[in-house]
C-alpha cells in the first residue's frame, strides 16, 4: 500500500510533457527530411503517417558518392528542459541503430547526440538529456555534454556506414522534467 502511494506521489512530482503524439490526423509540416543529398550522396528517405497514426520515416541508405545517411527532424517552439530532464520515445525500429539528436538552439550548426538500438519491436526508450554529447557531421566535438534550458529541435538519424533499408515507426515523443 505504501509503495502505491510512494509511486503515485512520484507520478505527481514529475512534469510531462508531450513533443509530438502522432496521430491518423498528426500534422506533419515541422517535420523535415534530410538526406545526404546536400553532399552528394544518393540515400533516400521520406516521413509520413501510417494509417494506424505513427510517425513512419524510412527509405534506403546509399553509400554511393560519400553518402551514408538519413534523417528526419521537428522543429518547435523553445521546450523548456532542467538539467535532469529525459526525452520518452515509444518506438518501433526494424533492429537497426539510429541517432536521437536534439538542439538547444536551431541555428547551431552541432547537434546533441545519443545512439541507441532498437528491437524490431515496440519499445519505450528513455534519453537523458545530460548524457548526449555534442557532433557535428559525424565528429564527436571537443565541448561540454548537453547542458541547456531549452530544446528547439529534435531529429532522428540512421548512419550506419552501410548500405541498407531502414523503416522507423514512432508513436509519441515526450519530455520528463
Amino acid at each position: 500500500m505504501l509503495s502505491s502511494i510512494l509511486f503515485i506521489l512520484m507520478l505527481q512530482v514529475m512534469n510531462v510533457d508531450t513533443i509530438f503524439d502522432f496521430t491518423t490526423t498528426s500534422n506533419l509540416d515541422n517535420w523535415t527530411v534530410i538526406n545526404d543529398g546536400v553532399m552528394g550522396g544518393r540515400s533516400f528517405g521520406s516521413f509520413s503517417l501510417s494509417t494506424e497514426g505513427h510517425g513512419v520515416f524510412k527509405g534506403t541508405i546509399s553509400l554511393e558518392n560519400n553518402g551514408g545517411f538519413s534523417s528526419v527532424r521537428h522543429r518547435m517552439a523553445s521546450l523548456e528542459v532542467s538539467p535532469n530532464s529525459k526525452i520518452r520515445i515509444k518506438l518501433k525500429g526494424d533492429g537497426s541503430n539510429y541517432q536521437f539528436r536534439v538542439k538547444n538552439k536551431i541555428e547551431n550548426r552541432y547537434s546533441y547526440i545519443q545512439p541507441f538500438r532498437t528491437t524490431g519491436e515496440w519499445e519505450e526508450i528513455e534519453i537523458e538529456l545530460s548524457s548526449m554529447y555534442p557532433g557535428f557531421r559525424g565528429r564527436r566535438l571537443d565541448r561540454p555534454n548537453f547542458s541547456h534550458q531549452t530544446i528547439e529541435e529534435i531529429t532522428f538519424l540512421i548512419g550506419n556506414k552501410k548500405a541498407q533499408g531502414f523503416k522507423l515507426l514512432i508513436d509519441h515523443i515526450t519530455l520528463v522534467n
